[in-house]
């Protein structure tokens, strides 16, 4: 295995994708039995062919959740069909299939990053999937004939959720808030997106505004805690050319889970007046959405970061040139915090903290909120180092005017025209 890779390991020009500095590098077997390992909490690379499979291997118990997400990087300005796209899959030793979820380009026909991930689900009336042993993740890329051939490069990451204490209700409640609140009030401030998911911006409810190249890919993140909702919607100003050509699918806006699953996705066709998109309503954060069969509702089950991503398509640049076209983020989040479930263990990423509230109030990068997680780590452990070095010196300077006081004179010990007169401390 490879050390860490820098955070945009392409070559000047070829794909602006920021890659986690922190990932190291795999290389995908073609069997189950020859898959290499994937740890916890931890970043990986690797390519994958056209057509191409590729299996690692995660290793679990009986009581933690397990996400693998995958992230797909084609080079940008490729041809895409509508079924192209990945599949990733877990399966137990015997080959039963634990959960899988496909990410396709669809009617957006150009290459740009998409996320997919698989799971391992704690289930209590579940027989299948729930034993410690071997998994193997399973990752699968289709493309048709007519597509870029070239390789994918793919950002991979493994986390797992600890089990709950006591587990509650499987129910969802029938009833639900499904209208779009009102827009963000405040006005628009200017938000630029990150290049990746590992230094998506920071947001918060509010109306941002930020430019988009043909062909790029912003990425946002916005904390939403358990019992809350996220709703968003993407508009694209005024031509500033004042062209007025038709592109289908200008515009593509993506929603992901904290595990990077796939939520849903929007696009919206530009003919260069201001055109808006809003994703579909869905239901508030909750443990118990894990146990529903629809695809959208089954990823709104954790608490953390929920990722936007936009992409413009290549296409504008035909159209009204290269220059950046104005867009604008609309985003709320509604509903009382509530209090998660009873995890038995640290809830890692699915959880939202005042830190988190913090970032995305200043607008900080994922990357720059964990730098700065690590230095006030590194400064609290200089604090309780230097406290004990202190206390520790403390000591060693006492000690040493006992054993002093007891090896001087007596005379010197008993004077009574003064304090007492210590030698300087003898070495231990």
């Amino acid at each position: 295995m490879a050390a860490a890779l820098p955070g945009v390991a392409w070559a000047a020009g070829e794909s602006p994708y920021a890659f986690d500095g922190g990932a190291t590098r795999v290389q995908g077997a073609t069997t189950s039995l020859d898959a290499q390992q994937l740890k916890a909490g931890q970043s990986y690379r690797d390519s994958i062919k056209k057509d191409g499979k590729l299996y690692y291997r995660v290793d679990l118990d009986t009581k933690q959740n397990a996400y693998v997400s995958v992230v797909a990087v084609p080079k940008p300005g490729g041809k895409a069909e509508y079924g192209d796209g990945i599949k990733v899959s877990l399966q137990d030793g015997s080959g039963s299939q634990c959960g899988y979820q496909d990410a396709a380009f669809e009617s957006a026909g150009f290459t740009r990053p998409i996320t997919a991930y698989a799971h391992r689900t704690i289930e209590p009336d579940s027989s299948t999937c729930q034993r410690a042993g071997a998994y193997y993740v399973l990752v699968e890329r289709t493309s048709k004939a007519v597509s870029t051939p070239d390789d994918w490069e793919l950002e991979i990451r493994y986390l797992a959720e600890p089990g709950v204490k006591q587990t509650g209700p499987t129910a969802l409640p029938e009833n639900w808030p499904s209208s779009s609140p009102p827009p963000p009030s405040g006005g628009p401030q200017k938000r630029q997106g990150g290049a990746g998911f590992h230094d998506a911006t920071s947001l918060k409810q509010g109306e941002w505004r930020a430019d988009i190249k043909p062909g790029q890919t912003l990425f946002y993140r916005v904390p939403v805690d358990w019992g809350q909702q996220i709703f968003a919607t993407g508009e694209l100003g005024s031509s500033p050319t004042g062209a007025t050509e038709y592109v289908s699918n200008a515009l593509v806006l993506s929603l992901d889970n904290p595990a990077l699953g796939h939520v849903d996705q929007d696009t919206i066709s530009y003919d260069g007046k201001p055109a808006t998109l809003a994703l579909d309503p869905h239901r508030p954060v909750a443990f118990e959405n894990r146990y529903s069969s629809n695809s959208y509702t089954n990823a709104m089950r954790f608490a953390g970061w929920y990722y936007l991503s936009a992409t413009l398509s290549p296409e504008i640049t035909k159209a009204y040139g290269d220059k950046p076209v104005p867009l604008t983020l609309r985003v709320n989040v509604t509903g009382t915090a509530k209090a998660g479930p009873a995890y038995d263990g640290d809830a890692g990423v699915f959880k939202v903290t005042d830190d988190d509230r913090d970032a995305a109030a200043s607008g900080a990068s994922g990357a720059q909120a964990q730098k700065s997680a690590g230095m006030a780590l590194v400064a609290a452990a200089g604090i309780g180092a230097g406290t004990v070095l202190i206390v520790g010196l403390g000591l060693w300077t006492f000690a040493g005017r006992r054993r002093a006081a007891r090896q001087a004179p007596p005379a010197s010990r008993a004077s009574q025209d003064g304090p007492p007169q210590f030698g300087p401390p003898t070495a231990w």
